[in-house]
């Protein structure tokens, strides 16, 4: 039986064949830690509606989720689809909200952060103003994400020596969904880093360059809203007719419909 088909882990929830994780803040933060104590080497990726969306119609992607020993709950739409489908996740982990306390960790558990993504410059500014919250952090090297992500291209391939030079313990990818999952997909057995972190737009959020949504809007569960504000051209697919198709979809679950292909 495939792992889209078996019964969900204990303390999972099972939404359109993604096993999603309850995490708040301080164990998602220790897990991250164990992995990296232990010297392991896992991707820990996180679902949103957007993912959960990009996930339905891509096994290869479901599949990537649910071997992860980590995963967690990024979304308001993700803690309504438990809700409807009769479990519970407390607290949605948004990169922007949970990042500071997870690099005040990194600071007191000497855990070595490597950033890759953004557009020239982005990196660098966001790690910068990150050590100037939390000195005492080591963000062991940058690289935007203008290159060629080939999987055997010249380029490629020197930005994967270029982090494994820098020995970090966490890898921080931010080139948006799915593409940082598909280059995972491809190149991280080959990348020396314990865990690799999905954060599509952190890097942006946390350089200063892209404002977020008023705080009251984030804390009602309607972050997306605001975030079509901003970026209405960019993101008004994936909010007017993505979220519709998400709850369509999570209903039918609830009815004993047919899941993802």
């Amino acid at each position: 039986m495939s792992r889209a088909a078996a019964v969900p882990p204990a303390g999972a929830i099972r939404i359109l064949g993604l096993d999603v994780q309850v995490h708040a803040y301080a164990d998602l933060n220790e897990a991250i830690g164990r992995i990296v104590r232990s010297r392991g080497h896992a991707v820990v990726p996180n679902v949103n509606v957007h993912f959960a969306n990009l996930a339905y119609r891509r096994p290869w992607l479901r599949e990537l989720y649910n071997s992860a020993p980590v995963n967690f709950c990024d979304g308001a739409g993700i803690q309504l689809a438990a809700r409807i489908l009769g479990g519970g996740i407390p607290q949605r982990i948004t990169y922007a909200d949970w990042f500071d306390s997870f690099a005040a960790y990194c600071e007191r558990q000497a855990i070595r952060l490597f950033f890759l993504g953004g557009r020239p410059g982005i990196a660098a500014l966001a790690a910068q103003r990150l050590v100037s919250r939390h000195p005492g952090l080591v963000i062991a090297g940058v690289q935007h994400g203008y290159f060629a992500r080939d999987r055997h291209g010249a380029e490629n391939a020197a930005v994967i020596a270029a982090i494994n030079r820098c020995r970090p313990d966490v890898l921080l990818v931010a080139f948006g969904m799915p593409i940082q999952e598909e280059w995972l997909a491809q190149n991280w057995r080959d990348i020396d880093a314990s865990v690799a972190l999905t954060g599509g737009a952190i890097l942006d959020y946390l350089s200063g360059v892209l404002r977020r949504p008023p705080a009251w809007l984030c804390r009602r569960g309607c972050e997306w809203l605001g975030r079509l504000l901003i970026e209405p051209r960019r993101l008004w697919k994936r909010y007017l007719i993505g979220n519709p198709l998400f709850l369509a979809r999570v209903l039918r679950q609830r009815l004993g419909r047919r899941g993802p292909a």
